[in-house]
């Protein structure tokens, strides 16, 4: 399920960078949600800088690199987990990127079990004692 993807600025990063925000992005997800390192996708969707804008003006005129990230985790998922992450990418981000703090902006989005497909089974059948587990944890 662990899916993120980051929204970079086409030209702004090297190979190296991309590679590094990646890995660094799949390790974060398995570590905060104990998740097993072969379910979780990152994934970098390039903009080019006439494509971008950020404070008002395209990229390609102001280059100011403002990534965006965004993530998935299914529903019932620990606040603290959601926070642990939301800061986790935008430190990989500043770290790996040298980007601006203040410019990198994300979101977490939640997904009703039944509403994600694994191979093309719902989640909330093939990962049912997991989702019930986290549930019965939220409760207590």
């Amino acid at each position: 399920m662990p899916v993120v993807n980051f929204h970079l600025v086409e030209g702004l990063t090297t190979p190296e960078q991309d590679e590094r925000l990646l890995l660094g992005a799949c390790r974060l997800y398995a570590d905060v949600l104990r998740a097993p390192m072969e379910r979780v996708r990152a994934f970098i969707t390039p903009h080019r800088a006439s494509q971008f804008a950020v404070a008002g003006e395209l990229v390609a005129h102001n280059g100011l690199h403002a990534p965006y990230f965004d993530f998935i985790v299914l529903d019932g998922r620990p606040l603290d987990e959601r926070h642990r992450l939301l800061a986790g990418f935008t430190d990989l981000l500043v770290d790996t990127l040298g980007v601006r703090r203040d410019l990198v902006r994300g979101s977490c989005r939640r997904i009703e079990p039944q509403d994600w497909a694994i191979g093309g089974e719902p989640a909330s059948a093939l990962r049912k004692d997991e989702v019930e587990a986290r549930a019965r944890a939220a409760a207590s």
